[in-house]
């Protein structure tokens, strides 16, 4: 499923009715057997600037600022609750709580053009939600220079510490965001949304506990249907049938 922020005259900022928007479009039928993977990507030449500062000035109040940056929260983290792999197609510019959407990604593939900053500290608010995101992407150095600066990351240098995982010229970004998408697309979605889930809960453990745990999502998986028809299908040197 392809979902597109389309506000490119608000720099397709995070806005309230975006983020509702946002949540919305990734929940929608999130159970079927059709869906197997997400593609966000964005209209124009930002992909995403952001919160609306326009929503966080003085006229509104202290519970209305609340509301968006716990819906904003709620989207980033959902992100990785889905069963599905989540795919940012990056062209352009993504700052602050749109650096951290790209972040929040399983997979993010951008072109080379793109650019990634979260400069709330050079308007007085600092990025402190899209630090979260970028603290667990980024080496911790990296993104603390982010920070403090303000100042933009290329596509290269995202490349390089390991905010986004390809960078392409902008004529083949399409093509590569579909090649993903469709190796994707030949897996069992059972099995990929037991591996996605384990791969998160795993991360946030020791090292002790990560493997005591995995090592039962590993015999758990055996069980499944997908889990055996694979390795008979490997043993048997046929392409496997899932039932996802």
């Amino acid at each position: 499923r392809n979902i597109i922020l389309n506000n490119p005259r608000k720099r397709n900022a995070l806005s309230l009715a975006m983020l509702q928007s946002l949540r919305e479009d990734l929940l929608h039928d999130v159970k079927s057997q059709d869906l197997r993977v997400i593609v966000i990507s964005a209209e124009g030449p930002v992909f995403c600037s952001g919160h609306d500062l326009k929503e966080l000035s003085s006229e509104d109040d202290v519970k209305y600022h609340s509301q968006v940056f716990e819906i904003c929260a709620e989207v980033m983290t959902l992100i990785q609750k889905l069963p599905v792999p989540v795919i940012a197609k990056v062209n352009g510019l993504a700052t602050a709580a749109g650096c951290q959407l790209v972040a929040s990604c399983d997979i993010a593939v951008a072109s080379e053009k793109s650019q990634f900053a979260t400069p709330g500290v050079n308007i007085g608010l600092f990025c402190s939600t899209p630090a979260v995101a970028l603290g667990r992407s980024l080496p911790r150095k990296v993104a603390l220079e982010m920070l403090f600066t303000g100042e933009p990351l290329s596509a290269q240098e995202a490349l390089m510490h390991g905010l986004v995982s390809k960078v392409v010229p902008e004529d083949k970004l399409e093509e590569e965001t579909m090649k993903i998408s469709n190796k994707i697309c030949e897996s069992s979605k059972s099995i990929l949304a037991l591996g996605k889930a384990t791969f998160y809960r795993q991360m946030a453990q020791d090292l002790d506990t990560a493997y005591k745990m995995t090592t039962q999502v590993m015999a758990d998986n055996l069980t499944l249907r997908d889990g055996q028809e694979g390795i008979e299908a490997f043993i048997q040197k046929r392409k496997p049938v899932w039932s996802h």
